[in-house]
């Protein structure tokens, strides 16, 4: 039996396998990205909301364009942002992350 390119058949073997896991790190960091983007536009929203100011509006402005559409925020008690997980495999629809803030009425003293 003939060992002649082993190495090459065994490499060619390993890359779907090598390429799910490429697609998996990748969509997991898009996952902590949306869900990080979510947090900040939830902080800014409660920024808002105490010095008065419409803290749907700014939570909204402070999420990137991308996580805009489809994104819910609520201010009922605190600010809560829901945003949508960017997919990278066209039709795959996965779960949206949310997060929330609020500022206490002593937090500033």
């Amino acid at each position: 039996m003939s060992r002649k390119g082993q190495a090459s058949v065994e490499f060619v073997a390993v890359l779907p396998l090598l390429a799910v896991c490429l697609l998996l790190s990748a969509q997991a960091v898009l996952a902590g990205w949306a869900l990080w983007s979510a947090g900040n536009a939830a902080r800014t929203g409660a920024r808002a909301e105490r010095v008065g100011a419409d803290a749907e509006a700014a939570a909204r402005g402070a999420l990137p364009g991308s996580l805009r559409p489809g994104a819910r925020v609520g201010s009922a008690d605190g600010v809560r942002v829901t945003v949508q997980v960017p997919a990278l495999i066209p039709g795959v629809k996965l779960p949206p992350v949310a997060a929330s803030s609020t500022l206490d009425a002593g937090a500033g003293s």
